[in-house]
C-alpha cells in the first residue's frame, strides 16, 4: 500500500477519529495537529496564532482587505506557505493519511498521488459529536460552534484553492459517517485504498 490519504470534514462528522483507525488498520502515519506544531517550529510563531490564521479566514476577507494593514494578509500568506511545505514533506516520506488544510489540493497541484476523502453527517449526528468535543449540551452553543467551524473551513478551503469545499467532484470518495458510523467508514476507506 503506497496511498496517500486526505481527508476533509465537516466539523462532528468524525474525521479525526475515522482517519486514526484508517491510519492505523493500514499501519501508516497520520497528520493533524502535527502540521500546525511543524509550522510553529518553522516559524517561530505560538500555535495560538496558526489557528487563529485558519480558523478566522471568512467572507468578510475581502472588506478586511480594504481596511487591514497588508502585514496580516502577508502574515496569512506565510503561514499558508509553510504548512504548504510541511504537507508536500509530511507526503514525500510515504504512504499516510492528511487531515484537513487543503491537503487534497496541495498534493493534486504537486503531483503527487493521494486518494481524496470527504466526511459528512446529518446535524443531528454531528451535533452529538460536537457536544461532546466542546463539552457542552447546550444545543444554541453547538449549533453556533459548527457553523463558526465549518465556515471557516469552506472559506479557507475556498480561499486557498479556488474550489468548493463540498463539491464532489474535488472527492474520490465522500461518506456519510452519520449513517455508516466510524468503523464502517474507515473499513471502506480502507478497502477502497486497498483496491486501488
Amino acid at each position: 500500500m503506497n496511498t496517500i490519504i486526505t481527508i476533509s470534514r465537516e466539523y462532528g462528522a468524525g474525521g479525526t477519529s475515522i482517519g486514526r483507525r484508517v491510519a492505523s488498520e493500514l499501519g501508516i502515519e497520520i497528520y493533524d495537529r502535527d502540521i500546525i506544531r511543524d509550522t510553529v517550529l518553522k516559524t517561530g510563531l505560538d500555535a495560538g496564532v496558526i489557528e487563529h490564521e485558519e480558523e478566522e479566514i471568512s467572507r468578510g476577507d475581502a472588506f478586511l482587505r480594504m481596511i487591514t494593514p497588508a502585514a496580516y494578509f502577508d502574515r496569512r500568506e506565510a503561514i499558508r506557505e509553510i504548512e504548504h511545505d510541511v504537507i508536500l514533506g509530511f507526503a514525500r516520506k510515504g504512504p499516510c493519511v492528511l487531515l484537513g488544510r487543503c491537503a487534497d489540493i496541495i498534493l493534486e497541484e504537486a503531483d503527487v498521488d493521494c486518494f481524496k476523502v470527504f466526511l459528512y453527517a446529518d446535524v443531528l449526528h454531528r451535533a452529538k459529536r460536537v457536544g461532546e468535543i466542546i463539552g457542552s449540551t447546550n444545543p444554541s452553543e453547538i449549533q453556533k460552534a459548527m457553523k463558526r467551524t465549518d465556515q471557516a473551513r469552506r472559506s479557507y478551503y475556498q480561499q486557498f484553492t479556488g474550489r468548493h469545499w463540498s463539491d464532489c467532484a474535488n472527492y474520490n470518495l465522500m461518506l456519510d459517517t452519520g449513517i455508516l458510523g466510524y468503523d464502517t467508514s474507515a473499513k471502506l476507506i480502507c478497502e477502497a485504498v486497498r483496491n486501488l
